[in-house]
């Protein structure tokens, strides 16, 4: 499998005993970086060897994808980002860290933010790229704009039907997000993609589970966090694609009303950021960790 160039990877606890692959990096406090759908820890590659200069940092596999332990779907609180997040604070924990900053991306950037409401004594530092709130998503997502998200919606069904129409082709559904959510391909090398499909390939059902989750446990768990008026308490960054004017809401005022102490930003790159603009990035990440 590729992994981040110069970083050793490892194997680390997580929760209720599953492992996690992890490539390590650097020295110095300690960053953990979390990819997204669908991809690999390997997203990080150009900002983790930024970071590195300055950091430790910790690029995981989230739990059922790429070289990450993949437990079945017993209940939903196995794909749970509530148990995700406790996955990370756990591996943190693991090379001795109780304090880190935290940044995700995608699927990872939804681990982050319950990481960020659960753990706030553990997380000093929260980056969230290009997400809302799964409980804010589900809220703007409406009549024809909603299309964006036929996935969200396709793996929300019961098991079953989800993982067999996708893993029938797995290349052509995983490949056709690679292409739309891309605004420069060449930021993803042939063997870049490469990977990225044949780890999803491999973790058909512990995906479908996580994005199921997110239409199940996870809205609960975000419900119960803003009926109790619980907000993230440490810095935040927000970087995003202009969602507000695509979907028609105030993308900032939806992440103000979670995290008071916010610096939204918003990005000409495509999704995936982390790998068309390194540099971007990397600069919204240094300011936040200054913060």
């Amino acid at each position: 499998m590729l992994t981040v160039p110069g970083f050793d990877l490892v194997r680390l606890p997580g929760a209720d005993g599953v492992e996690l692959a992890a490539a390590v990096g650097g020295s110095g406090s300690p960053v953990v970086l979390l990819h997204g759908f669908p991809q690999t820890h390997l997203m990080w590659r150009h900002l983790a060897a930024r970071l590195a200069r300055e950091h430790l940092v910790i690029c995981p596999d989230l739990r059922g994808y790429g070289a990450s332990d993949k437990p079945a779907a017993t209940g939903p609180e196995v794909y749970a980002k509530r148990t995700m997040a406790a996955d990370v604070v756990s591996l943190a924990a693991a090379l001795g860290h109780q304090r880190f900053a935290l940044v995700g991306h995608d699927r990872g950037a939804l681990v982050a933010f319950r990481a960020g409401l659960d753990h706030p004594e553990a997380i000093t530092h929260l980056g969230l790229l290009d997400v809302v709130p799964t409980l804010d998503m589900w809220r703007v997502l409406h009549g024809t704009s909603a299309a964006v998200g036929y996935h969200l919606y396709l793996m929300a069904q019961p098991p079953g039907l989800p993982e067999t129409m996708i893993a029938n082709s797995a290349d052509a559904f995983f490949g056709s997000f690679l292409d739309a959510w891309a605004d420069d391909p060449s930021a993803m090398p042939d063997e870049v993609r490469a990977e990225y499909l044949r780890a999803s390939a491999a973790a058909v059902t512990s995906i479908v589970a996580d994005f199921r989750a997110s239409a199940e446990i996870d809205v609960r768990h975000d419900r119960a966090d803003l009926d109790a008026g619980s907000q993230l308490a440490m810095p935040v960054t927000v970087v995003q694609q202009d969602w507000g004017a695509q979907l028609g809401f105030d993308a900032a005022g939806v992440w103000r009303a979670w995290a008071p102490d916010l610096d939204h930003r918003l990005t000409r790159a495509g999704h995936f950021m982390a790998e068309e603009a390194p540099d971007e990035i990397g600069a919204a990440v240094r300011d936040l960790l200054a913060r």
